[in-house]
């Protein structure tokens, strides 16, 4: 099962694999609260910036945050056959560990904030797992 939860949030047995998908683990978070940081799976410096500074809407950041996910990683221009796709194979990983073992997704935002790239991320792996 996929879930998510405020990195802050306290930690349960269910939780299973901690995976914080945050572009910066955070000053002062001790690394026993989560299992693996994936910072790649984290919005851009810059995108977020700008959605906490009310510079574009919540509509355009989802879109932004997608497409940079799925931008071609450096190493695609090389490879004339296999492309990487940005993230989308990680994607598949996690929605693959999803189906054996509960995996929670993890960010700093509160645990009832309802615009965190965290529900954003769960969807697109639900669509990319299934």
């Amino acid at each position: 099962m996929l879930q998510t939860k405020s990195v802050h949030s306290p930690i349960e047995p269910g939780d299973g694999l901690r995976l914080l998908v945050a572009r910066f683990r955070g000053r002062g978070l001790p690394a026993d609260r989560y299992d693996v940081w994936m910072a790649n799976l984290g919005p851009s410096e810059r995108l977020l910036k700008s959605v906490l500074a009310s510079k574009i809407t919540w509509k355009e950041f989802a879109r932004r945050y997608r497409d940079e996910l799925f931008a071609p990683a450096a190493t695609d221009a090389a490879n004339a056959t296999i492309k990487n796709h940005g993230q989308k194979f990680t994607l598949r990983l996690i929605a693959k560990l999803a189906e054996k073992q509960n995996v929670t997704l993890l960010c700093h935002c509160a645990e009832h904030a309802t615009q965190c790239h965290r529900f954003l991320l769960q969807d697109l792996i639900a669509r990319e797992g299934g």
